[in-house]
């Protein structure tokens, strides 16, 4: 605790607190300065006791070659403790600054969605609502479960929770919405109204974030492109003109690359991570149980011993109905799960081991044999997984393109008068694409008596998608307590353009930069190919010869690190998601492998 009193007064106590809370990490602040001295002191001490081992076997290492190796080490040891130390205390800023952009960009959704409640619904009620649609929400469900958390829990009343959250949630917009929330529920004002007035506000607000995001994302590209892509261009191109004149250090610089490359690679990815908000591409289900009457009507019943042989034929019974769903839809159980994917990858990817390992792999590759089979490896293992991201990203891409009309047509149908449960049957009958055969299949429900809100309940749980459960979920709650589903629809649709349009502005950022990086990418691999094939020419019709099979190795390890994490940071840009990347880092070690195995 003395180091605590000692660093302290450094420290920026608030911010650090309001960071702790907002980032919701459950910590004090004395606790967590605690525990970041002592972290880093154990980082400190690992670092000294491998120097020390180095001493003892006379292993000489100079992790900077340039400079003498007691200044060295000294300045690495002092990179490292002060760089842990900052990382540890920035992070719960990171995740807060990350929590603030998502709540941000959500929160028109969820009002909306109040706004469709609001009608008969009391205040908490429409705060439980939200917190209990987490899938559908995100962070703003998590910030409403805090009040959800007071009330019940803490006992506190209504108002005392919504004010002790707007101290603590990172979102100045939420905390401006409940302040303007509890003035409104305490003068008895029109929840509504309020709540229409609001939507296109912070519509506009979340626009206005996304813009901020996205040049954050600008900034990051930047550097990644210029210390991580450019950087490593132009030292390898002053490295082998000097390791080709004699008087290089190649073997002692090439080592630290092999580090430093991939841990600046990661501590961006990671704070990409944090700070943006990904595409939701999650399909997530849950079991739907139907029963003919409400709880409040059944009559409860003294539990009596359960037949054990009965749920066990029933639990039978379902799992046979799910191999045989999984048996009639095989691509659609491959996309649901990204593990099923990644369990094929493993298999190739032991099917590369072991043909690596009989020999058979070097008769194949006799050149570079270690760096190809790294190469191989890597895109047996990823090529299951990207080809079951892409069909889903695919299938996503168009349900959320019919949805809107899919909705119109519904809302042009109840504006003819017709029913919810005759303007699904008249739009089934329609060829919308992919939701045809959903809505078909919630159409037939009606008709063998299911109600209408069960069947579309059923409908979005099988699409299982983030956007459609929110249109739906939001016509299932608002058609339970109101026959005016005309606003309802309109507010829906333009929920959905709101996220497309936002989606598509992400992309066209994102799409510039995805280009700078093949670009920066294919400007190494050029690099390459004229420094050890045309510039080495050059010197043999001068009848002087160079041995460059170590420049061509290290140059074929740098791009294999380079197009790994160029291929993952081409995801986080575009999805912030690193599945999102596979197929990017694919591309680049097929690239590597034709450049320096078959070219060279």
């Amino acid at each position: 605790m003395q180091f605590n009193s000692f660093i302290g007064p450094v420290l920026d106590r608030e911010k650090l607190k309001k960071s702790l809370s907002g980032a919701r990490i459950p910590v004090k602040y004395e606790l967590y300065l605690h525990f970041c001295i002592v972290i880093t002191l154990l980082c400190a001490l690992g670092y000294m006791l491998l120097h020390l081992l180095f001493l003892v076997f006379e292993v000489s290492i100079n992790p900077l070659p340039f400079l003498p190796p007691s200044v060295s080490h000294l300045l690495i040891f002092a990179v490292l403790v002060v760089g842990i130390f900052c990382a540890l205390i920035s992070y719960p800023s990171l995740v807060a600054r990350g929590r603030k952009t998502r709540i941000d960009l959500d929160l028109p959704y969820a009002i909306t969605y109040m706004e469709a409640l609001s009608t008969n619904v009391t205040l908490y009620s429409l705060f439980k609502s939200v917190f209990e649609a987490e899938d559908l929400y995100g962070e703003v469900s998590r910030e409403c479960g805090m009040i959800v958390r007071d009330v019940e829990l803490f006992g506190e009343d209504l108002l005392t929770a919504m004010r002790n959250l707007q101290k603590t949630t990172p979102s100045e917009n939420f905390a401006d919405l409940l302040n303007d929330l509890a003035l409104v529920f305490k003068t008895g004002g029109d929840m509504k109204e309020f709540f229409d007035s609001r939507s296109e506000r912070f519509r506009e607000i979340a626009r206005q974030e996304l813009e901020t995001t996205l040049q954050v994302m600008e900034m990051i590209a930047e550097v990644y492109v210029t210390a991580f892509v450019a950087g490593p261009i132009a030292i390898i191109i002053m490295l082998v003109a000097q390791n080709l004149s004699g008087r290089g250090q190649m073997a002692g610089v090439m080592p630290l690359m092999y580090i430093a490359l991939p841990l600046g690679a990661i501590a961006l990815i990671v704070i990409l991570y944090y700070l943006l908000p990904s595409d939701n591409l999650t399909i997530s289900r849950r079991e739907i149980r139907e029963s003919e009457f409400a709880d409040e009507i059944i009559k409860k019943q003294p539990e009596k011993e359960h037949n054990l042989d009965f749920i066990k034929n029933l639990e039978a019974r379902k799992k046979w109905l799910r191999v045989r769903e999984i048996l009639e839809h095989p691509f659609r159980f491959y996309i649901s799960d990204y593990q099923i994917g990644l369990f094929i990858g493993m298999i190739l990817a032991l099917i590369v081991t072991g043909w690596y390992f009989t020999g058979g792999f070097a008769q194949v590759f006799p050149k570079y044999t270690i760096e190809t089979f790294i190469c191989i490896l890597v895109i047996a293992l990823a090529i299951p997984v990207l080809l079951a991201y892409e069909a889903r990203k695919i299938y996503s891409n168009k349900v959320e393109a019919q949805l809107p009309e899919l909705l119109r047509d519904i809302a042009d149908m109840k504006d003819v008068g017709m029913t919810l449960q005759g303007a699904v049957d008249m739009v089934s009958r329609s060829k919308i694409g992919v939701l045809s055969s959903e809505l078909k299949i919630a159409s037939e429900e009606m008709k063998w008596g299911y109600s209408t809100s069960s069947a579309l309940i059923r409908m979005e749980e099988r699409i299982g998608l983030v956007s459609v459960k929110r249109a739906i979920s939001l016509i299932v709650k608002a058609s339970e307590i109101t026959d005016y589903l005309r606003d309802i629809l309109t507010i829906a649709i333009g929920d959905l353009e709101h996220y497309l349009k936002m989606k598509l502005k992400r992309f066209n950022v994102s799409f510039v930069y995805l280009a700078v990086i093949y670009l920066s990418f294919g400007i190494y691999l050029y690099c390459a190919y004229q420094l050890n094939d045309a510039f080495v020419a050059s010197f043999r019709e001068m009848n002087v010869t160079f041995d460059i099979t170590g420049n061509v190795q290290d140059m074929f390890r740098v791009g294999i690190i380079i197009g790994g994490f160029s291929g993952i940071m081409a995801g986080q840009l575009s999805s912030n998601n690193i599945l999102a990347g596979l197929k990017h880092t694919v591309i680049f070690l097929l690239a590597s492998i034709v450049l320096f195995v078959y070219i060279l």
